[in-house]
């Protein structure tokens, strides 16, 4: 499984170079090691309105992919020192501090609300209605907030209770509905590669989840491949090839509009025969015409299995933290689309809505595997539930 969370010597100067792995044919020029990534592909944006949401139509049909894939361009491993965020090393920020860092926009809310109600005053019935209103803002969701207010209320109704007690007791609350979804995503060495297919809506961080996942995967040694399976975006395919020149990862990649599909099977043909550990595979995510992007992920998954029955291994679904309660009806779409397996929430530190992912968690229960709270590459880190729910209300680890 991923080892994220072990402790590290602060590094002199350089990142070690990962192990060498085998590259696609072409090589694309490095990109400058101090700039960024392009400004159109720093972020997914939804697209227009008029944008076409159905795959283009497939001249190999379902059983065979194209003939025309090329793999994209890969650069040596030196240029990972390039990757945005690399500066801001683990080492010199512990995780705990930049998790509290990242949900200080959901901690203000919750913690100055608690404040505001709960100082020098005795928990009545007006307090408990002040407090479940302010934990459906924080967007825990109406059912996780009145069985929250009403445990409090079991114990300590008619009492004066103290802003600090309240945020211990949501605490611990929160902690006992996430740890069930606390999981870590376990890389399986038998499935040569494993497969992981991303999926969710455009502006989520697919590709930056993929980005940042490589990378991870490659400090601690495995062989990694990359599909640009989000054929409809030029921006996606070149932010996949960025990512795949600054961690020596090999990215295979098609023209815009080619059949996603096709490049899937070829991405995984490929991969199995250097014996790569993993294969990550992005995909497109526009919901404009859900039947379209419905039939095109259920052709990637019914192509990839023609070479191996049990893949994808693993289907992450990438939800955005800022869209609150839309994240609900984000992951009832697309478990009608695929079989979702596992969760990554993102964008946490841009969001005061960090309840969500205890509303997910209760009404889903699917594993959330990791979270985003920041773009540097180290701020995607294994969700723990316990510093989770102690960070969200402003405790200290």
């Amino acid at each position: 499984m991923f080892d994220w969370f072990k402790k590290k010597k602060p590094e002199a100067q350089t990142t070690p170079e990962p192990p060498a792995q085998p590259m696609p044919e072409e090589t694309a020029p490095v990109p400058d090691a101090d700039a960024a990534l392009p400004p159109e592909a720093e972020e997914e944006t939804v697209p227009a309105a008029g944008e076409p949401a159905t795959a283009p139509e497939d001249s190999a049909g379902d059983d065979a992919p194209g003939d025309d894939a090329a793999p994209a361009p890969a650069a040596a491993a030196s240029a990972v020192q390039a990757e945005p965020g690399m500066d801001d090393r683990p080492e010199r920020k512990g995780w705990f501090a930049r998790l509290k860092d990242g949900l200080s926009k959901s901690t203000s809310r919750l913690t100055e609300g608690i404040s505001g109600i709960f100082t020098k005053r005795k928990l009545d019935d007006e307090a408990l209605e002040e407090l479940e209103e302010l934990l459906i803002r924080a967007d825990l969701g109406p059912t996780t907030a009145a069985r929250m207010t009403a445990g409090l209320a079991r114990t300590r109704f008619g009492k004066e209770v103290t802003p600090q007690e309240v945020r211990e007791y949501l605490a611990g609350e929160v902690q006992k509905l996430v740890e069930p979804v606390a999981r870590p995503l376990v890389i399986e060495p038998a499935r040569r590669p494993h497969v992981i297919l991303l999926v969710g809506v455009n502006g989520t961080g697919k590709t930056t989840t993929i980005g940042k996942l490589a990378r991870q995967l490659r400090e601690e040694g495995k062989t990694v491949w990359m599909a640009a399976g989000d054929t409809f975006r030029a921006a996606a395919v070149s932010q996949l090839k960025v990512w795949g020149e600054r961690t020596g990862c090999p990215v295979i990649a098609k023209d815009t509009g080619a059949d996603a599909a096709g490049l899937a099977f070829e991405a995984l043909e490929k991969a199995r025969a250097a014996g790569a550990d993993v294969l990550l595979i992005d995909t497109a995510g526009r919901l404009q015409n859900k039947t379209g992007l419905m039939e095109e992920l259920r052709k990637i998954v019914r192509v990839i299995k023609k070479l191996d029955p049990e893949a994808p291994h693993t289907t992450l679904l990438t939800l955005d933290a800022t869209t609150g309660q839309n994240a609900h009806s984000q992951v009832e779409v697309f478990k009608e689309m695929v079989a979702i397996n596992g969760l990554v929430l993102t964008k946490l530190d841009g969001s005061a809505r960090g309840g969500v992912l205890v509303a997910l968690a209760e009404k889903f229960g699917l594993p959330v595997h990791a979270i985003g709270v920041g773009e540097g590459v180290y701020d995607l880190r294994p969700f723990d539930a316990r510093q989770f729910a102690r960070a969200l209300v402003g405790l200290e680890g």
